[in-house]
């Protein structure tokens, strides 16, 4: 059946929400992996895609976000500050850009910009293009179409916004801004020109029925970059307290995230730390992708380190 499925995948044949259901609960979790990592190997080949990001807004989100540390409703260490100078930035670009980091984001705290960081993130932007050879991307808040047009001309060519969980889900984890918001800005990216990179955080309380969801609500982006993080609980915000994962709901969570998104770079984010003893298996369910080195408010992991793994594992780095 697994053989007859993959043909079918291939074929152009995508899964609905019961059928993925069904697989997911009655297949068996090396049997889900091997399929899994025969449609990574289809779509993606043996390349591992390596991007980073620099938190270049940090703290006092005005957002309610149920998980985050920069939300200004959580008590937490978090650092707070502006947005970063351009040499900053084309520093940190360059340092990654030089250990093989072929993509990069400047990532900032808040609902959007204004108008007139806009105009700043574009300059640094531009002068990153001229300066560091490496693919830069952005996930800079709910912009307008104006500021993606800008954000394109600017040299981006990737946005990201997470839709972060199930569309059924969101409104618990989030009040003060909606997933038809979230889309809306998706669909402004992509009328721009833009690249889709989204994906979002398993392990906030969803169900399994809910994870499924959230794998064809991505499809429904049209995202070549789907960040998969799984929930690393931050002290200060409501999910302070949050139960872990198993193993095996992970493992099975990033194999029908790549069945149903074949095609797509499923990418390991956040929380990376928390999994460490599962990512060389994860790289053989459905993984072509990660975010490497520190994340957003989180020590991530060392470049090098990442390197030696991937070719342990039979990839090209």
């Amino acid at each position: 059946m697994i053989g007859r499925l993959k043909e079918r995948i291939e074929q152009g044949y995508r899964l609905g929400y019961d059928e993925a259901l069904e697989l997911l609960r009655t297949t068996p979790e090396t049997e889900l992996c091997a399929l899994a990592h025969a449609l990574r190997t289809r779509y993606q080949g043996k390349t591992i895609d390596m991007c980073s990001i620099m938190n270049a807004r940090s703290g006092r989100c005005s957002e309610d976000c149920k998980w985050c540390a920069q939300s200004k409703f959580h008590k937490t260490e978090v650092e707070v500050y502006p947005l970063v100078g351009a040499g900053e930035a084309v520093e940190e670009a360059a340092g990654n850009a030089r250990k093989g980091v072929k993509r990069f984001s400047l990532v900032t705290s808040g609902r959007t910009l204004s108008d007139a960081d806009t105009d700043r993130i574009c300059a640094i932007y531009r002068r990153i293009g001229s300066e560091v050879s490496v693919s830069l991307c952005a996930s800079l808040g709910l912009l307008n179409l104006e500021q993606m047009r800008r954000l394109k001309e600017s040299g981006v060519r990737r946005y990201h916004c997470n839709l972060e969980t199930a569309p059924s889900y969101f409104p618990k984890l989030c009040s003060t801004h909606t997933v038809a918001e979230k889309l809306r800005t998706i669909g402004w990216a992509r009328e721009a020109g833009l690249e889709i990179c989204s994906g979002g955080i398993i392990g906030m309380g969803e169900s399994e029925e809910q994870r499924v969801e959230f794998a064809i609500a991505l499809r429904q982006t049209g995202a070549v970059s789907i960040p998969v993080n799984v929930l690393n609980p931050i002290p200060g915000t409501r999910l302070a307290g949050a139960p872990p994962l198993t193993d095996s709901e992970i493992v099975r969570a990033v194999a029908v995230m790549r069945i149903l998104n074949p095609e797509a770079a499923i990418r390991l984010a956040g929380g990376r730390t928390r999994i460490k003893h599962l990512e060389e298996r994860l790289l053989q369910c459905g993984v072509s992708a990660l975010i490497v080195g520190d994340m957003l408010t989180t020590t991530g992991s060392d470049i090098e380190t990442d390197k030696r793994m991937f070719i342990r594992c039979g990839f090209e780095v």
